[in-house]
């Protein structure tokens, strides 16, 4: 029987456009041609910039919170409608962790907001960089 729920490490990709899919690797291969060539020193400067990169999940997360936390600030304060945002917020996030999916996903990948899988492909390229070095 077919697993229903992708894989963790490629729902986001799995629910991405081919073409935003296609320009984040172009931009990640465009960044290892950089260091071909670059000391040891310098690789591992981008290698410690990749460690502190934001990835598609921890954007997301934040983004979800605080929007949740303004609401139910909003409703407690003010109307208790904006109360319904905090629910639509936990809708999303409930469905993203299970399909990989969700309507604030598409404008963080247009953003080119890469996947924690995406950036540790990059770091992997780069330590394998380091050992011709």
């Amino acid at each position: 029987m077919k697993n229903i729920l992708p894989a963790t490490t490629n729902k986001v990709n799995l629910n991405t456009s081919h073409e935003i899919n296609y320009e984040i690797n172009k931009e990640t291969l465009q960044n290892i041609r950089k260091y071909f060539g670059k000391s040891e020193e310098e690789i591992n400067r981008r290698i410690e910039e990749l460690n502190h990169e934001w990835d598609t999940e921890r954007v997301l997360e934040l983004n979800m919170a605080t929007i949740a936390a303004a609401s139910s600030v909003l409703g407690l304060f003010h109307n208790k409608k904006w109360m319904a945002l905090s629910g639509i917020v936990s809708v999303f996030m409930i469905q993203h962790s299970l399909q990989g999916w969700c309507p604030p996903l598409s404008i963080i990948r247009r953003l080119g907001v890469r996947t924690a899988s995406e950036i540790m492909r990059e770091k992997e390229a780069l330590a394998k960089l380091k050992q011709k070095v």
